[in-house]
Formats: structure tokens, sequence, C-alpha cells
């Protein structure tokens, strides 16, 4: 994963703190599965930022705690 793709790991580790799987965060954000996998695994450099803002107010955190500079 490069240094791009990995400011986006907190995707995932706010996901797993909420105990929920990618299925259950997928779908209460309203994006679909696979791109969920590939904004976790570094597939998508730039999600887009209505992407960003969905799964951060699901998550029910700022957008700046889910991307990493």
């Amino acid at each position: 994963m490069s240094n791009e793709n990995s400011r986006l790991k907190n995707v995932k580790i706010l996901r797993e703190k909420k105990g929920w799987t990618q299925e259950k965060l997928a779908q209460e954000a309203g994006i679909s599965y696979q791109t969920l996998i590939k904004i976790e695994h570094g597939g998508i450099k730039n999600p887009r930022m209505e992407t960003l803002i969905k799964i951060a107010r699901v998550l029910e955190v700022s957008i700046d705690k889910i991307i990493e500079y």
C-alpha cells in the first residue's frame, strides 16, 4: 500500500471500533460494498468527497478523522 492510499486506513480502524462489518458500513453509508473494499485496501486513491462524507457521517466522526495526512 502506498503512502497516498494509506491515509484512508482510519476507515477500517473506525469501522472495526464500531464492531461493523464492511457490508454493514457500506449499507449504512449508502455506498457499494466494492467501493468500501477499495477504499480500505487502497484501490481508490482519491475517493469522491461525497463518499467520504457518507462514511464519516455513519461512523459519527469528522472527515479529518478518516483522512490521515
